[in-house]
């Protein structure tokens, strides 16, 4: 497949100059975007302007993120969310945030204006420049219905018994507790996802045995197609960086 290039001024727009990476970090993904909105635009605007489609119910959307609901989806919370894109990270910040002492603890200069300290995401994207690379990382982000990404939180992947029901009815996304079953076309994206921020920062994000498992089944089962290797060229392209679980295979 051709890879993709884009101009200069590109990341002069979408990108902003920060203090690099200590050499003692491990870090193979992204050090061109640190703000999350700039990587949503990025995204928006260059990757994925020819193929509008959300991941988990595949329904499309147009440029202004309005959605047109397939018909028997339902959902009993977040309506008001149904029928807008939102970005979802599918490695949840959360799952690797608590990795962060900032998330954690907080630090000292997470204070706000009236001297309340804080922590949690605010405070970890305030203070840790890793952090605000991890939450940034294009391969880390897809486009989905925002009741779906509502709902999904920061729940872990899991395959569910069978008998469990469609939790937005005709989309075939399931969720039980604190897991979520995604519909068979995304399963090979997501796997490659997590597989991706697993190796590309390994102090920050690792997962369990049982996940590690499943994603490499899923990854197997669902080899990556054709509109992944586009979307992973034209990220290459715009962050520097390679997602080896998809391009290895594009470049065979």
């Amino acid at each position: 497949m051709k890879s993709i290039y884009f101009p200069l001024s590109i990341f002069i727009s979408l990108s902003v100059s920060f203090p690099a990476i200590a050499n003692d970090e491990v870090v193979k993904g992204n050090q061109t975007f640190q703000s999350f909105n700039k990587a949503k635009k990025a995204m928006e605007r260059f990757v994925i302007s020819n193929r509008r489609i959300t991941l988990y119910c595949q329904v499309p959307f147009d440029k202004d993120k309005n959605i047109i609901l397939p018909k028997g989806f339902a959902t009993s919370t977040h309506a008001k969310r149904a029928g807008r894109v939102e970005w979802e990270h599918v490695v949840p910040a959360e799952n690797f945030g608590r990795f962060f002492s900032e998330w954690r603890e907080g630090s000292p200069r997470c204070v706000d204006n009236r001297g309340n300290p804080f922590k949690g995401r605010k405070c970890a994207e305030k203070e840790n420049i890793v952090f605000r690379y991890m939450q940034s990382d294009l391969y880390n982000l897809y486009p989905a219905i925002g009741a779906v990404n509502a709902e999904r939180g920061n729940k872990n992947f899991e395959v569910l018994p069978k008998n469990t029901p469609n939790s937005f009815g005709s989309c075939s996304v399931k969720i039980s507790g604190n897991k979520v079953e995604p519909p068979q076309d995304s399963r090979g994206p997501i796997a490659r996802t997590y597989k991706y921020m697993a190796y590309a920062y390994p102090n920050y994000f690792q997962m369990s045995s049982s996940q590690s498992r499943l994603m490499d089944a899923w990854d197997k089962a669902y080899p990556v197609q054709e509109w992944e290797c586009e979307r992973a060229f034209k990220i290459k392209q715009l962050q520097g960086n390679n997602n080896p679980f998809v391009l290895n295979f594009c470049e065979k």
